[in-house]
């Protein structure tokens, strides 16, 4: 019998290995870090906080009610936390709503198009229904004039028409290497030849949509493909009285094809939208007051608008509840800070940073008193990489924290030191500008740029969870760590590397963010 009951064991622990592996294993007697993990990771709200985010208030596009819906509900969850919160006015900006927008192809063939105006695009007036051309062959400017006349009231293909809306690494795993040279070569000729068409024409991309609108046109048809399967960029209209209109690759290609080949393509459209005139736009900011040094800050940091081609879900709604739930972690267990704990969730960021450079213009004392900012925002992926942004001292500070936090964490975690300050990529930008400590937190890529960056794709099931409450549960402990750290961390500047040109490298210069869209 003992004998049986000892391989009995030894097997349960054959099959219990891969879990034992990842047991964690804590360097520090710490009970704050050990009351952090336990709250972060087996107690966590990630799931719950992403579904209502991403699913019932949804995008969260700068002056759109959806902004102010979401705005509103995370000052109610840091209300119903215990965290003191607040809406923090900083400009205005052009509000409006999207309504249905709704594309059927009707001549030659009947087929509903996957289709979705662009923000702040103006709607229809009512239900439109034309022909749809495609810009003709050109040889002088002459010919533009020409056949701008010949487009009042009809849809105009604004877009090149891709050969084929199958991803490069599909056509890499299958074709042939002649075949794919092929179509990269006969791809690549056609946008050339597109390209080489406009500028006979003497039209820039930029103006295309503009002039066909004054020439009395229906509406702008554009695809911008992400170069992933059904995959598409959705931005903003340039137009004020017509609408943009976004169509899917395939079908985009389809009603390129029916144009070309004179086959009388012709589109039913409605597409609502209303303009909400000017609107205040605001940050919304959670503190939980220090105890000791309360005119020191840590900032938690991630942008809170995003387009409004998904639902904002990875870009930044990922980011958003990184901080939300690092901020309900923090006041669980962790309720008296040394130094006060600030968290923004900045609007206005897809439009140059707006929201965070405004906040650091008008809050110079959070500036020069920021002991370190964390910010998250390129998605859903765990915490792979850490730049000190060109501050010469971080590292060692970051190396003593990292030795605190627990290495099912910071084993996935490269630390570039002494790294180069970003100039503009994300909100913390906004800070690390005028030498204040402040950190990007990089995640693994998921093919976000592909898939969810700014697309229609960018919605609640892209989220990885496991990978969320990591980076939830590490935020919430270097939050702690540099709260209790008894230094300043220091902002000594390195040596930047050399530009392009050979000349000395520069620190980036800090702007206020744009207040008003007009």
């Amino acid at each position: 019998m003992k004998r049986k009951a000892e391989v009995s064991t030894f097997l349960l622990l054959l099959l219990l290995a891969p879990f034992l592996a990842d047991a964690q294993q804590f360097s520090t007697d710490d009970p704050v870090i050990r009351r952090i993990w336990v709250e972060g990771m087996e107690r966590s709200q990630v799931p719950i906080l992403s579904q209502v985010l991403t699913d019932s208030i949804g995008p969260r596009l700068t002056g759109s009610p959806g902004s102010e819906a979401a705005s509103e509900w995370v000052v109610s969850m840091y209300d119903s936390w215990g965290i003191e919160a607040r809406q923090e006015t900083y400009g205005t900006w052009d509000g409006w709503v999207r309504g249905m927008t709704h594309v059927d192809l009707l001549e030659p063939r009947v087929r509903t198009l996957e289709a979705m105006m662009l923000a702040w695009s103006p709607g229809t007036d009512g239900v439109v229904t034309s022909e749809v051309v495609a810009i003709s062959p050109m040889d002088s400017p002459a010919d533009w004039e020409t056949f701008l006349a010949s487009t009042a009231g009809k849809f105009v293909l604004t877009s090149f028409a891709q050969p084929t809306c199958r991803p490069d690494d599909n056509w890499l795993e299958f074709a042939t290497s002649e075949s794919f040279g092929r179509m990269q070569a006969e791809r690549e000729a056609a946008q050339e030849a597109w390209n080489q068409n406009l500028q006979r024409a003497g039209v820039s991309r930029g103006a295309l949509a503009t002039q066909l609108e004054a020439a009395g046109a229906a509406g702008i048809i554009q695809s911008r493909w992400s170069s992933g399967w059904g995959v598409q960029k959705v931005f903003s209209a340039s137009t004020e009285t017509i609408p943009t209109i976004d169509i899917g690759c395939e079908d985009y290609g389809l009603l390129s094809r029916l144009a070309e080949n004179s086959q009388a393509p012709v589109l039913r459209v409605n597409a609502e939208s209303q303009d909400l005139g000017t609107v205040d736009v605001w940050n919304t900011i959670g503190v939980i007051r220090g105890t000791e040094v309360p005119n020191e800050y840590v900032l938690l940091s991630a942008h809170f608008d995003s387009w409004d081609g998904g639902s904002g879900a990875t870009d930044n709604g990922t980011g958003t509840i990184t901080m939300m739930e690092a901020m309900r972690i923090l006041q669980t267990v962790y309720p008296q800070p040394r130094r006060t704990i600030l968290v923004g969730h900045w609007n206005g960021e897809e439009q140059g940073l707006n929201g965070s450079r405004a906040f650091a213009t008008d809050h110079p004392e959070v500036v020069d008193e920021l002991q370190a900012l964390f910010n998250q925002d390129n998605g859903t992926g765990r915490v792979s990489r850490i730049s000190m942004q060109g501050l010469s001292g971080a590292g060692a500070y970051f190396g003593k924290w990292f030795a605190s936090i627990p290495s099912q964490i910071t084993r996935h975690i490269s630390l570039q030191i002494p790294g180069v300050p970003g100039r503009g990529g994300s909100d913390y930008a906004s800070f690390i500008c005028a030498g204040a400590p402040a950190f990007s937190l990089s995640s693994l890529s998921w093919d976000y740029g592909t898939y969810t960056w700014h697309t229609n794709r960018d919605t609640f099931d892209k989220i990885v969870m496991d990978d969320l409450k990591n980076n939830a549960t590490l935020v919430a402990m270097l939050v702690y760590l540099a709260s209790e750290e008894p230094d300043r961390l220091p902002r000594d500047r390195a040596v930047l590397p050399l530009g392009r040109r050979g000349q000395p490298g520069e620190w980036p210069t800090c702007r206020d963010g744009t207040r008003s869209s007009n």
